[in-house]
């Protein structure tokens, strides 16, 4: 799974996950881009924020997984296409999508001819190992977290700089990897479609080498970069097309713009004067949304839900929220529809009530927590806190992040909690988030799926065995005895649909315990240059525009 990124980069979201990708989507209220794009030209990007990170073992959320794409390859991906066409597992590097042995606990892929990184050296085996194996660095290593998880390793490894080689990734020649698991992992080709299974010279990449100046074997390599204002990339000439299904790679150049306003970015879409026109963006602002609806803005508008849920979490390390009665008593507070309405409204939001959203399959519809302040007062006096306490939540200093948070707030006022508002710059807050000694008492954060599973949601934020000091997605820190035992009762399931059904009651388990409050399933609504075409909105990338697929109708225009 991953986190949030349209509220954090104006882009989209993603989590952890073991069964079939797929998903529903609600379809794009218009095309914008009638027939796919033409070679050449230049694609403008514009950004509230820069990336995370450029090294793919260090970001990890939407918005710079689908911007990975570009530059990187790994042994498998996800298709590309609007609707499930883009939820599709694939080969990438890799002939086919593995072979599994040893009840799937063994995996083997051939990679293809042809290969190459932007210098021209060939993709190796080795150099897919090694770039796998970084995944395991104490420093580096704060991405995604399914290397670590599913592959198997000594408890003392830590990563090729400083442990060396991982045995237990088998290179018996230069076409041929193989990964030995913890545990038979039967979707494990999904896994390897997440950002940090590509592949890196061996040797390179040391400390934040790969931030700066990445190795590219995608379509595109980093042509120049400066950090929070731009960003540009040019063909990298030693790609093979007919090795690659997936990227379309149209355009000449891309170039990324960070560091504009979200309403400035809004206004220059809407005119779409001059280069503007060859542009894409993120999300629109909430106060755009009305002004849309006009009908000259109907073709260019594209719009999905994101398949993501949006919740403040709990730091349960942190008194008084280590005591499930202030947990449940916050849930009750909370209305959600004012802080749908804080997000924008319902056009671009719908009240959460679990911790998956509608897009997973098997998941139930159920409310553990109406709002009720009486029952909230109740359990805060139980508690012995009927005079409040303070609470320091954790947001981004984006319009959407401020409107939620401050719903919260004043939901929170007739408790007599007093939350006050800490806003992080939004490149690092998933980074500062996800390192207990840096948390707070809550954050305002979210969470998507990488596949259409109830794994790709529970697994990832609640099992308490995968607390790490940095990189850690168990924001709330709880460790619970019978959900740990639960899930890797699920994980053992060989029926795709019982597990999903199981981990639908395992929502209702873990909600009991109020780690989090789910707040909203949001929707990403963007708009789109005249001259933009092939664009659509990938549920692989949670509603974001895919990027390998987006060109221009005329390049010379």
């Amino acid at each position: 799974m991953r986190r949030s990124a349209v509220i954090a980069a104006g882009a989209a979201l993603s989590a952890l996950a073991l069964t079939a990708c797929g998903g529903a989507s609600t379809p794009a209220s218009g095309t914008g881009a009638t027939g796919p794009a033409t070679t050449g030209g230049t694609v403008h990007y514009l950004l509230s924020s820069d990336y995370s990170h450029l090294d793919p073992v260090r970001g990890w959320d939407g918005g710079v997984n689908n911007f990975y794409r570009l530059i990187y390859r790994g042994l498998t991906t996800f298709g590309a296409g609007p609707g499930k066409e883009g939820t599709k597992i694939v080969p990438d590097l890799a002939t086919t999508t593995g072979t599994a042995t040893d009840d799937n606990k063994t995996w083997t892929f051939t990679l293809k001819d042809d290969i190459f990184f932007e210098d021209g050296t060939p993709i190796t085996s080795e150099a897919m190992k090694f770039g796998v194996a970084r995944a395991w660095d104490p420093e580096a290593g704060i991405g995604s977290p399914y290397a670590r998880l599913l592959i198997d390793a000594p408890k003392s490894y830590k990563g090729p700089y400083v442990s060396g080689d991982l045995d237990t990734i088998e290179t018996p020649d230069p076409k041929t990897i193989v990964f030995h698991l913890k545990k038979p992992f039967a979707d494990f080709a999904s896994a390897l479609a997440q950002p940090n299974f590509v592949p890196f010279p061996k040797g390179t990449g040391a400390a934040n080498a790969f931030d700066a100046k990445p190795i590219a074997s995608g379509p595109y390599k980093v042509e120049s970069y400066q950090r929070g204002a731009s960003l540009k990339l040019v063909r990298n000439p030693h790609w093979k097309a007919a090795t690659d299904t997936v990227r379309a790679a149209k355009p000449d150049r891309f170039q990324i713009t960070f560091g504009l306003d979200g309403a400035t970015i809004d206004e220059r879409m809407l005119a779409g004067q001059g280069a503007d026109a060859n542009a894409i963006a993120g999300a629109i602002q909430a106060a755009t949304v009305a002004r849309i609806q006009a009908p000259q803005f109907k073709a260019r508008t594209l719009s999905t839900y994101m398949g993501c849920t949006t919740y403040m979490s709990f730091n349960t390390t942190k008194k008084p929220l280590g005591d499930v009665r202030v947990r449940q008593a916050i849930n009750h507070a909370i209305n959600k529809d004012t802080v749908v309405a804080g997000d924008g409204g319902t056009a671009l939001a719908t009240r959460a009530t679990s911790i998956q959203p509608p897009t997973i399959v098997g998941r139930v519809d159920y409310d553990p927590y109406p709002t009720d302040l009486a029952k909230a007062r109740q359990l805060l006096e139980e508690a012995g806190l009927a005079d409040g306490f303070d609470l320091t939540l954790d947001v981004r200093p984006v319009p959407r992040q401020q409107g939620m948070a401050v719903a919260i707030q004043e939901a929170l006022k007739p408790l007599k909690v007093n939350v006050k508002i800490n806003n992080i710059d939004t490149s690092t807050f998933y980074e500062v988030i996800a390192t207990p000694a840096q948390q707070h008492d809550a954050a305002l954060t979210g969470w998507c799926p990488d596949w259409s599973s109830g794994a790709t949601f529970l697994p990832p934020l609640f099992d308490g065995r995968n607390i790490y000091d940095k990189g850690n997605q168990n924001l709330a820190q709880i460790n619970d005895k019978a959900v740990n035992e639960r899930i890797d009762e699920i994980a053992e399931m060989t029926d795709v649909d019982a597990a999903n059904a199981a981990y639908a009651e395992l929502d209702k388990q873990i909600m009991e315990l109020a780690p989090i409050v789910p707040l909203l399933y949001e929707k990403n609504v963007t708009v789109i240059g005249d001259n933009i075409a092939g664009a659509y909105l990938s549920d692989a990338y949670s509603g974001g525009i895919d990027l390998v697929s987006v060109g221009l109708k005329t390049p010379g225009k």
